[in-house]
């Protein structure tokens, strides 16, 4: 956006789909169990921020916060966020924003490829050439101001980004595979573009294994933490009460993230075979549970060797496993927290039911995570009821297995914004530099001055 509104005509390249057809594949994964590996709630327009609760705090501290939040109001979020301590957009109103986006990306002269993916990277010298995509269709989408010419900037991996002038013979738009000729492509391509990082690390981008954290999904009801946060003789009408914990082991810390009150634990997953937890919140936040992730650190250290994927490669392996104890047939394996203190398999409900579709299996989740990330849950969730009274209630569910909160992954980048080939720049979550909404955001913009300067 922030291209575009300076005179660059952006190229952006999505492998997944457009919003409102990538809700209707959602839907179909909730309810049939049948996935769409290019069309996901990690992949299509918008990322995985679009299924999320819409969080825009953050800990950075940026002139450029205030800039990403007028932005989504001015393309439909409440306008409440512009004040509230702890702004959320909610995925109601990101599925609007994000379609309003795309509209004025293309009104001010982008384009917009869906169902395309990129496979490949032409240099030469140590300088980017072209980017090589693919269809993931029969017939992909494009959707353009105009289509007698290509104007790029783009890439999304969801994709890349690249950026061009105006050279219309350098796509070939109804081919299944074509080259988009470019000196510069941006990769916001997300934490969960694994054959991307793969394709990178074959070619020589430097990069590195950076620490992460993995878990599961916590669900109290909500009306509970309301009690323990508010007390239970308010009389005032306050929103859904929400919750930010931690607590320091001896040897590894363990700590609540994306915490989505009056929300749903919805299924991550864009890999076959493999189950991933994530939450979400419609902008009332007014579901019967709330839901967090309790994590625990992982650092390269704790992996053999020295290869910069080797804890992407841990995080697919926690995957399958979750797939597997959960029946293989994408339900996710869960347990009541007093089972899983006590170390055996739920084998009934209680007063908490599990939200997460396509659904369920009772399991123990002992038999998915590593000891040292059950260990720490095991003292955390005993720890953290100290401090919100209820934490450990003995039918709150854990539902695993959450590996995706952060990229495991670094792309290095110079000053100038750059990988180590020129006229490459890593952005946001995925190559590591950001860990939210705001924070690629505001990464975004970054990126997007280093780009203008250089067009100067």
């Amino acid at each position: 956006m922030f291209l575009a509104e300076h005179g660059i005509q952006p190229i952006i390249i999505e492998q997944g789909k457009m919003v409102d057809d990538r809700i209707a594949d959602v839907k179909e994964f909730k309810k049939e169990g049948k996935l769409n590996v290019f069309s996901n709630i990690q992949f299509g327009e918008g990322g995985a921020g679009t299924f999320s609760d819409g969080k825009l705090n953050t800990g950075i501290n940026s002139p450029y916060c205030k800039k990403v939040l007028e932005t989504f109001v001015k393309f439909g979020a409440p306008e409440q966020i512009l004040y509230m301590n702890k702004p959320h957009v909610g995925t109601d109103n990101l599925v609007k924003v994000v379609r309003n986006m795309r509209e004025e990306i293309i009104r001010l002269g982008g384009t917009f490829y869906f169902n395309e993916k990129v496979t490949d990277f032409e240099f030469e010298n140590s300088q980017l050439k072209a980017v090589v995509c693919s269809s993931n269709v029969d017939e992909k989408c494009v959707v353009a101001h105009t289509h007698e010419a290509i104007h790029p900037l783009a890439c999304h991996n969801h994709s890349v980004r690249s950026n061009l002038r105006n050279k219309e013979e350098n796509v070939a738009v109804n081919s299944v595979r074509h080259k988009i000729v470019t000196d510069t492509a941006i990769l916001a391509i997300g934490h969960s573009s694994r054959d991307t990082f793969e394709k990178l690390f074959e070619l020589g981008l430097n990069m590195e294994a950076k620490s992460f954290s993995v878990g599961a999904r916590i669900e109290h009801k909500q009306e509970m933490i309301n009690k323990a946060q508010y007390g239970e003789e308010t009389q005032l009408k306050l929103p859904s009460a929400d919750y930010k914990l931690v607590y320091h082991g001896e040897d590894r810390t363990l700590y609540t993230f994306c915490m989505c009150p009056g929300g749903v634990v919805v299924p991550s997953t864009s890999e076959e075979n493999a189950v991933v937890t994530n939450g979400m919140s419609y902008f009332a936040r007014n579901m019967e549970n709330a839901n967090s992730a309790i994590l625990v650190g992982v650092n390269p250290e704790d992996f053999e060797g020295n290869h910069p994927l080797r804890g992407m490669y841990f995080q697919r392996e926690l995957e399958h496993k979750a797939f597997e104890i959960g029946g293989s047939d994408y339900k996710a394996p869960a347990q009541r927290v007093e089972d899983f203190l006590a170390k055996r398999k739920t084998t009934n409900w209680g007063e908490v039911k599990p939200s997460y579709l396509p659904g369920v299996t009772m399991a123990d989740l002992h038999e998915v995570l590593p000891k040292f990330v059950t260990d720490t849950i095991e003292e955390g969730i005993i720890n953290l009821d100290k401090k919100l009274k209820g934490f450990a209630n003995k039918d709150a569910i854990l539902t695993g297995v959450e590996t995706r909160s952060s990229s495991p992954v670094r792309i290095l980048r110079n000053e100038d914004g750059m990988a180590n080939i020129q006229g490459i720049y890593p952005c946001g979550e995925g190559p590591g530099y950001a860990g939210g909404i705001m924070s690629a955001a505001v990464d975004g913009i970054k990126v997007a001055i280093k780009i203008l300067e250089k067009e100067v």
